[in-house]
């Protein structure tokens, strides 16, 4: 089976996932950060039970020469915690609190057809362009121009 194949499948998965658990209706995840209100823990129950999965299937996944369907794991290998993981973590948390989306449940949720998360995928995708356009730029810093103004 194919990479592409295989990640069709996994979001398909995922997205199901989602919808089972209540996660693509935003006022499941605003009544869970609503902790002076009606709390609603359903979202703690799903994190946790996500965390138990991940931490054995990691083990079980991990323990192998290579994954099935690629040649080698891709695994993340940045560790620091700098100005742009805060940054992004922030904008995040706060996109989340205000729509009650977070990216997979946004797209999932494009199909209900309402018009807010159809603002809200726009406005993420926006977000996401403008990132990497900043990042793309060179940077104009000062130790960049004095380096300049002495050539």
């Amino acid at each position: 089976m194919g990479e592409t194949t295989i990640g069709l499948l996994t979001g398909l998965l995922f997205g199901l996932g989602l919808c089972l658990s209540g996660m693509a209706d935003p006022s499941v995840v605003l009544g869970f950060l609503d902790l002076a209100g009606d709390w609603n823990p359903a979202l703690l129950f799903v994190m946790a039970g996500g965390v138990s999965v991940t931490f054995i299937g990691y083990r079980i996944v991990l323990g192998r020469k290579q994954p099935l369907w690629s040649k080698s794991f891709q695994l993340p290998t940045a560790s620091a915690v700098d100005v742009p993981l805060i940054s992004g973590a922030a904008i995040f948390g706060i996109g989340w609190g205000l729509a009650g989306y977070c990216p997979g449940p946004a797209l999932v949720s494009l199909a209900s057809g309402r018009p807010q998360v159809l603002v809200f995928v726009v406005a993420m995708l926006a977000g996401m362009i403008f990132v990497r356009w900043m990042r793309a730029r060179p940077r104009d810093t000062i130790a960049n121009r004095a380096a300049k103004s002495e050539a």
